[in-house]
């Protein structure tokens, strides 16, 4: 950073866009725990208890990121505590995909809500974008720099549209929107690393990558990154086991594709009622008499 650069605070209106933006989230994490519970079955006080445990487990993480970050605790290097933030964002957020808890998501919210639901992402570029021209973040970390993860958001949406009104999920086209939303997000992460001051920096221009360790845009990864991994992770999910279903319904060869057991006792049945009926000979069929050929 240039010396004698002071951080800009950021507007009121940014600062409760991104507070609004983070509870938001938080909230819809919560929903969706108590509404895939119920939607899977599971008794009402049971789905109650699994929400309330979501929302502490939500407003402890809130809290203790926005305590950290307004106590000044965080930094993104000498030391790097920002990974105190960084490396529980990536890991939980792929934990809850692979736990029963992310089965439980894929089985009780349909996949165009699980693709929809990242149209966020689109407010949260608008976000960004204001925090540059305030002069919080670097340009490159913007949609008028490096950032063009706002078409994951809107993707998103028609993508969800579509499911929503389509008459049988296509994989190929979420999987598609998937890795185009993958990586997008792994573009604006490394972006953001690149710009950050350490000495991996490559971006030099002011002002670097620190706002993300201060009060509330600490919850910029803390929440909405999360929110975004997390997302992605319960679509693969989706998508393995949609590839694993249509691999139990493989159709069988043409030799055992019949009905019942029809191929195997058709002739056996045949031979026995003609069993003893001889061949016709010139006046016609008769019985055989006994010990005369039979077929």
């Amino acid at each position: 950073m240039t010396p004698g650069y002071q951080l800009p605070h950021g507007s009121p209106l940014l600062r409760v866009g991104f507070v609004a933006l983070a509870l938001a989230l938080a909230g819809l994490f919560v929903a969706a725990v108590y509404i895939s519970a119920r939607r899977t079955g599971r008794d009402p006080r049971v789905a109650l208890r699994q929400g309330a445990v979501a929302a502490a487990c939500t407003t402890a993480w809130i809290a203790a990121t926005g305590l950290l970050a307004s106590r000044g605790v965080l930094r993104m290097w000498d030391p790097p505590t920002m990974g105190l933030v960084l490396g529980p964002t990536l890991l939980v957020a792929i934990g809850v995909a692979v736990s029963p808890l992310g089965r439980q998501f894929i089985a009780g919210i349909p996949i165009q809500w699980l693709v929809g639901f990242q149209g966020f992402r689109v407010l949260v570029e608008l976000l960004l974008h204001r925090a540059y021209v305030e002069g919080l973040m670097p340009v490159q970390m913007s949609w008028s720099g490096r950032n063009f993860d706002v078409v994951s958001g809107i993707t998103a949406v028609a993508v969800g549209l579509w499911l929503a009104t389509a008459v049988r999920a296509s994989s190929l086209l979420v999987a598609l929107w998937n890795t185009l939303g993958v990586a997008l997000l792994a573009n604006i992460l490394l972006v953001a690393l690149l710009s950050a001051p350490t000495p991996f920096r490559v971006f030099t221009n002011d002002p670097p990558n620190v706002f993300i360790t201060r009060a509330p845009w600490v919850w910029l990864p803390a929440v909405m990154v999360f929110a975004a991994i997390l997302g992605h992770a319960l679509v693969i999910r989706w998508l393995l086991g949609q590839m694993r279903s249509q691999g139990d319904s493989t159709p069988l060869p043409p030799r055992q594709r019949t009905t019942g057991h029809a191929t195997t006792t058709l002739l056996p049945a045949l031979r026995s009622r003609f069993r003893h009926l001889r061949a016709p000979g010139p006046s016609g069929p008769h019985v055989a008499r006994p010990g005369a050929f039979q077929p």
